[in-house]
């Protein structure tokens, strides 16, 4: 990018250091040692072309990762949820057979003392 800026100042710049010659022999014929060997050389193993991935193939990609990584945490945040819940509920149920305990207790002791006093 920063090349492409900067092409036109490097042009007139050279333009200037070094000025064309007028006509045909301007020009002259260059070719580089490769060019001019007689066996062509070659390459010494042939690249693997890798397939890009696509957009779209992307963002199913991301899009899936996403949505299977929420459901997991999810998953685990219910699940810790209900444990919790679960503790909560047991140690109620727990406190409602003591407390259901002693009411039958102070039901018995009135009993007795009703069946004492008829008694009398």
């Amino acid at each position: 990018m920063a090349s492409r800026l900067f092409a036109p100042v490097v042009r007139t710049a050279r333009l200037a250091a070094f000025p064309r010659v007028a006509g045909p022999s301007a020009r002259s014929f260059q070719t580089s040692r490769v060019l001019r060997q007689d066996v062509p050389v070659a390459p010494a193993a042939p690249v693997a072309v890798k397939k890009p991935v696509g957009a779209f193939r992307g963002g199913l990609f991301g899009f899936l990762l996403g949505t299977v990584s929420t459901a997991a945490s999810m998953y685990y945040y219910v699940i810790d949820e209900y444990r919790v819940s679960n503790e909560l509920l047991t140690e109620d149920i727990y406190a409602l057979q003591a407390a259901v305990q002693r009411i039958e207790g102070y039901v018995r002791t009135l009993e007795e003392k009703v069946d004492a006093k008829k008694k009398k």
